[in-house]
């Protein structure tokens, strides 16, 4: 979901993996006597890298003496790396994390369990994980990552990608919002500088820009056929809508989220929208139980924020928690899922002390569940 500043976080030690090349995870390790085979993997949403997520330090230390740790990787969309990047290539690399938490893990405790857990868009790469084609369908442009071979650029073609995931025995996703829903309700308010009439012309111009030249064309260095690069948003018009100045934005990631074809043709980004149909969940909740990615006797866990200030306030939260039950299958939908009262996006705000604890509580009970 929409980015935000670093929060500040406790400082805590632990271990720096390098799990694919050019991209690491941190392993928080406050009690290394402790035998830690099960692994908690966390991500983040847009903008956020290491310590950005505040919650995360309480569930370390409520975890100091179980068997589990907490893994954060670094992906290639961490901080401001997500203008361009995809939630494709984000279950790409989470993959690569969870195939080597599972070995190192294994060779240094044993055998243990792993849960993925996703914040605001880390519930897209979540979900997407989850339902997606395993392997993924191959991205049709060209992608610069972190994890690059030769030269340093990554050509895709037709097909499917390298990385086949591997089972998780667990999953949650906390604070899963609709950025679409977000920037519409934006449009209509309105900002401190802008009416809600200029607001919709200048996302409208953007929208049309963006879809009449998505892409360019490039001489590849492979001496193949020329292949796609994306263009750029203009930083004028995406500082306007809300997003970081600082932060480029390409034109295929801008109609992700904005995904002016929803309801009836949601891009890749749009997962959550209240008004998305029954054919549309069934494309994403309903297909975990196809895609076998998750283990039956752990059901995907779902907290949603009850005042999260990314919802427009016309969004029945309640009713929407239903039809995501409804399209998953009630024996995929763990019993634990539930709307936290008071809980802003992030549970960063000074009056979020109780909602963190139920937060941290529902955590701890979900891991309990799955290590038995």
């Amino acid at each position: 979901m929409r980015t935000k500043p670093p929060a500040s976080a406790k400082g805590n030690p632990g271990i720096l993996h390098p799990y694919t090349p050019g991209l690491v995870a941190f392993e928080y390790t406050r009690n290394t006597h402790h035998p830690k085979p099960h692994t908690l993997i966390f991500i983040g949403g847009l903008g956020d890298g290491l310590g950005t997520v505040e919650y995360v330090t309480d569930i370390i230390e409520a975890l100091y003496g179980t068997k589990w740790s907490v893994f954060a990787p670094v992906l290639s969309s961490s901080y401001s790396g997500w203008g361009t990047g995809s939630i494709g290539r984000d279950i790409d690399e989470i993959a690569q994390c969870v195939q080597y938490a599972r070995k190192y893990k294994e060779s240094t405790w044993g055998a243990g369990k792993v849960v993925v857990m996703g914040h605001s868009t880390g519930c897209q790469d979540i979900l997407h994980y989850l339902s997606c084609a395993n392997p993924r369908p191959r991205d049709e442009v060209a992608e610069q990552s972190g994890n690059t071979r030769g030269n340093g650029k990554v050509r895709s073609v037709e097909g499917t990608a390298e990385i086949t995931r591997p089972a998780v025995d667990g999953a949650i996703i906390q604070a899963p919002v609709s950025d679409r829903e977000a920037i519409l309700w934006e449009l209509k308010t309105g900002t401190d500088r802008d009416s809600p009439a200029a607001m919709q012309e200048v996302c409208q111009r953007a929208v049309l820009e963006a879809q009449r030249s998505t892409y360019e064309d490039q001489d590849s260095d492979y001496g193949c056929p020329p292949i796609k690069r994306d263009t750029l948003v203009p930083e004028t018009v995406t500082a306007r809508i809300g997003y970081p100045a600082a932060t480029a934005v390409s034109s295929r990631r801008f109609l992700s989220l904005v995904s002016p074809n929803s309801p009836q043709n949601p891009d890749e980004d749009d997962m959550f929208s209240s008004d998305l149909g029954d054919e549309a969940l069934k494309r994403t909740f309903g297909a975990v139980r196809d895609r076998r990615l998750l283990k039956s006797n752990a059901p995907l866990m779902v907290l949603y924020s009850g005042r999260d200030q990314s919802v427009p306030p016309y969004v029945d939260k309640e009713v929407l928690l239903r039809r995501w039950r409804t399209a998953l299958g009630g024996d995929l939908w763990h019993t634990g899922s539930m709307i936290i009262p008071g809980a802003s996006h992030a549970l960063s705000d000074d009056d979020q002390a109780e909602p963190r604890q139920i937060l941290v509580r529902k955590v701890l009970a979900y891991l309990g569940d799955v290590e038995v």
